[in-house]
C-alpha cells in the first residue's frame, strides 16, 4: 500500500465523468438501436461530441478530462457483459434480487419490472478490454503530455453481487463460495487495469454506489431481516473492501486510483438511499487501498464531515459539495466554508493544521450529470455553470493549482 499523497491526479477541481449528451447523439443512438442508422454514423457523432466536450473541459480549467461516458448507456459501461462467464438476461425474474437493495427497492416500489440484467453463468475470465477503445480515442484528442490525466471511469467490482439474493449471484456448481467468485472478478480487473496501464492510462475512478448503501438504515434492516443471508452486512462490506484490495494489489505506484461513492443518480436526478459515512468510515478510509475518495456531500442525506477524521494523511478526498442534480447554483462563499469545515475534521483526525489538511482536498460536483444517458434534470448551460462554479471554488481556495 502506498503511503505517499498522490497529486495531479487528483486535481483541485474535478468532475465525476459523465456529462450531458447532445440531442444529436441521443437521437443517433436511438436510431442505431432501432436499426435506422448504421454504426458508422453513431461512431462519427460520438467521436465529434467527445472531441468537443474534451475541449470544453479544458477551457473550463479541468485537467482530468473524460469522454463524458458518451459511448455508454449507463455509467458502468460494458465491462461485465464483456467477460466470459457473464450473460445479459432480458426479463429476468424479480425474485433473484434483494428487494431491500436501495436501487432495486426503488424500482419495485414504483411498480417497475427489473428488465434486463447481467448475471454470472460460468467461470469468469477476462477476454478483452471494453474500456481501452474509450481511452485510446481520448488519448488522440488531447496533447501527449496530458494523456496521463485522462480519467477513465470503471464499474464497481461488486456491482452484480450486492443486487442479487444470497445464492443467486452465481451458480453453486461454478463457484463454491463468494471468495472463489471474487477471486476471478479480481483477476479480471487486474487484466483490465494492466491493459489500460500499458496503453498509457494513469488515472481511473471506480463508481460504487453500493458502498454508500451500507450507510442506509433501511437497507441494513432489510439485510438483517433476510433469512437467506449467511453473513452480516458488515461482513459483506469487509469482503468488498478485500475484493478491491485484491484487484489493486498489482497496480504500479504511478497509477492513480479513486473511488466515487454516492447514493444513486438516475434519470430525472433520482437518488436511492440516505445515510452518513459514519458507519463505514474507518474501513473505507483506512482499509481500502485507493488514493482518492470522491464523496457526495451536496445534501444532508450524506451526513456531516465528522467521518473525515478517519482519512489518513496520505489519501485525498474530493468533496462533492455542488449538486449535479438540479440547476440552482450554490453560493460560492458557502461552498468554500464547507470545504474549510471538512478540512478542520481532517486536521483534527491527523493532528495537523487546516492548511496541511487542505493539501488532501479538492472539490467536484456531487455526481455525474448523466449516469444514465438521458441525463439529470439540468440542461447543458446549467451543467457548464456548475462546472465553472466548481473551478471558481478551487481557484479561490488553491490559487494557481489545477
Amino acid at each position: 500500500m502506498a503511503h505517499q499523497l498522490h497529486h495531479n491526479p487528483p486535481f483541485r477541481a474535478e468532475h465525476l465523468g459523465s456529462l450531458l449528451r447532445t440531442d444529436e447523439l441521443l437521437k443517433t443512438k436511438t436510431a442505431f438501436e432501432q436499426g435506422q442508422a448504421p454504426e458508422a454514423d453513431l461512431i462519427a457523432v460520438e467521436n465529434k461530441d467527445i472531441k468537443d466536450i474534451a475541449e470544453i473541459q479544458k477551457k473550463l480549467g479541468y485537467a482530468a478530462v473524460s469522454d463524458g461516458e458518451y459511448r455508454r448507456h449507463m455509467f458502468w459501461g460494458s465491462f461485465f457483459p464483456g467477460l466470459d462467464g457473464f450473460e445479459e438476461v432480458k426479463d429476468i425474474d424479480a425474485d433473484v434480487f434483494r428487494p431491500y437493495a436501495p436501487d432495486v427497492a426503488a424500482f419495485l416500489e414504483a411498480g417497475h419490472k427489473p428488465g434486463e440484467s447481467v448475471i454470472c453463468t460460468g467461470k469468469i475470465k477476462h477476454v478483452g478490454s471494453t474500456y481501452i477503445g474509450e481511452f485510446k480515442y481520448m488519448a488522440s484528442v488531447v496533447p501527449p503530455e496530458e494523456v496521463k490525466n485522462i480519467k477513465i471511469t470503471l464499474a464497481a467490482p461488486n456491482w452484480y453481487h450486492l443486487r442479487y439474493k444470497e445464492g443467486k449471484a452465481y451458480p453453486k456448481g461454478v463457484y463454491a463460495s463468494d471468495d472463489e467468485y471474487f477471486g476471478d472478478i479480481a483477476k479480471a480487473y487486474q487484466d483490465e487495469l494492466q491493459i489500460l496501464y500499458d496503453a498509457g492510462c494513469r488515472n481511473v475512478q471506480f463508481d460504487d454506489p453500493n458502498l454508500a448503501y451500507f450507510c442506509s438504515e433501511k437497507m441494513l434492516a432489510g439485510w438483517e431481516a433476510d433469512p437467506l443471508n449467511v453473513i452480516s452486512a458488515g461482513e459483506t462490506f469487509a469482503k468488498y473492501i478485500k475484493l478491491y484490495n485484491d484487484l489493486l494489489s498489482k497496480r504500479p505506484a504511478d497509477f492513480h486510483v479513486g473511488v466515487h461513492i454516492c447514493r444513486g443518480n438516475f434519470v430525472g436526478s433520482r437518488h436511492f438511499s440516505e445515510g452518513g459515512y459514519d458507519r463505514i468510515a474507518t474501513q473505507l478510509f483506512k482499509e481500502l487501498n485507493v488514493d482518492t475518495y470522491y464523496l457526495e456531500y451536496d445534501t444532508p442525506r450524506a451526513g456531516g464531515f465528522e467521518p473525515l477524521k478517519e482519512l489518513p494523511p496520505h489519501k485525498n478526498v474530493i468533496l462533492g459539495v455542488v449538486t449535479s442534480k438540479f440547476p440552482e447554483l450554490e453560493d460560492k462563499e458557502e461552498m468554500k466554508k464547507r470545504v474549510y469545515d471538512a478540512a478542520k475534521f481532517i486536521a483534527e483526525g491527523n493532528n495537523i493544521t487546516v492548511e496541511e489538511a487542505l493539501k488532501q482536498v479538492g472539490v467536484s460536483p456531487q455526481c455525474g450529470f448523466a449516469s444514465h444517458r438521458e441525463g439529470n434534470a439540468i440542461d447543458r448551460n446549467g451543467m457548464i455553470a456548475k462546472l465553472k462554479l466548481v473551478r471558481e471554488i478551487a481557484n479561490d481556495i488553491w490559487p494557481g493549482e489545477l
